[in-house]
């Protein structure tokens, strides 16, 4: 199982996520690009960081929403989007790349991941700018969603992506963030449903249901209290599971 987290959401002296102490957990780090958060600097230093460590880097890509964090649902037309992706994209791979690495995936953030679950002309926007930006790599996301169908019709590669700390729905889907229990905060509570999607498969729906999810990355929320320790706690707890732990890209 890989291991994600949101990281570099923070923007000039205002600082949000624990870089450092996530960046020793996991092996894979979705990095902000300026659209929702991380402003140039703090993507150098995270990609400069995530490189020494052998962490795999990811471009987090966002509507422009900065004040809203990328969470507020807009409506961006089709080719906006993906030349904002695309945009995005391009400025993360420069920073990555003078660490010695490169961009090894691309995983929409907030607003955008959950619309472009069924959005078909949002989810090609995104997948149309992956193409546009080269280099062959992966989208992250659900199973089952438009974004990997339209990854599907243009060979782009997909891996699927679960969530120990967030809700979901019977239909296999998140409970939006605005349903109160959208975001479990009992950290035993994130470490069980850890292994029982690494292990199982599965996950118990908001609703009580079991639900079968199909994972290949687990995301660990950087911003949310305490994150690193959790961090620290479900990685173990896998390992203590038999689950081996490694970058997927």
């Amino acid at each position: 199982m890989d291991l994600n987290a949101d990281l570099a959401e923070g923007f000039g002296r205002w600082t949000l996520t624990d870089d450092d102490a996530l960046l020793d957990v996991v092996t894979s780090a979705n990095v902000a690009c300026g659209f929702h958060a991380g402003d140039p600097s703090t993507m150098r230093r995270v990609c400069a960081r995530a490189a020494e460590r052998g962490v795999r880097i990811g471009a987090q890509v966002s509507y422009r929403d900065l004040a809203g964090f990328g969470r507020r649902a807009m409506d961006v037309p089709a080719q906006e989007l993906a030349d904002e992706i695309a945009y995005q994209i391009g400025a993360l791979r420069a920073f990555a790349e003078a660490a010695g690495s490169t961009v090894a995936y691309v995983k929409p953030h907030g607003a955008l991941y959950n619309r472009a679950v069924h959005d078909a002309e949002q989810a090609a926007a995104i997948a149309d700018a992956v193409v546009f930006a080269g280099h062959g790599v992966p989208l992250l996301g659900l199973p089952g969603s438009c974004l990997e169908q339209a990854a599907a019709e243009r060979s782009v590669g997909y891996v699927f992506e679960a969530f120990a700390d967030r809700a979901y729905t019977a239909a296999g889907t998140l409970v939006p963030r605005g349903v109160p229990g959208a975001v479990i905060e009992d950290a035993d509570e994130v470490v069980r449903r850890s292994i029982g999607i690494a292990r199982d498969g599965v996950v118990t729906a908001q609703t009580g249901e079991p639900v079968q999810v199909r994972a290949r990355s687990l995301c660990l929320h950087g911003d949310t209290p305490g994150a690193a320790a959790l961090a620290v706690r479900v990685r173990a707890a896998l390992a203590e599971a038999g689950v081996g732990i490694e970058a997927f890209a």
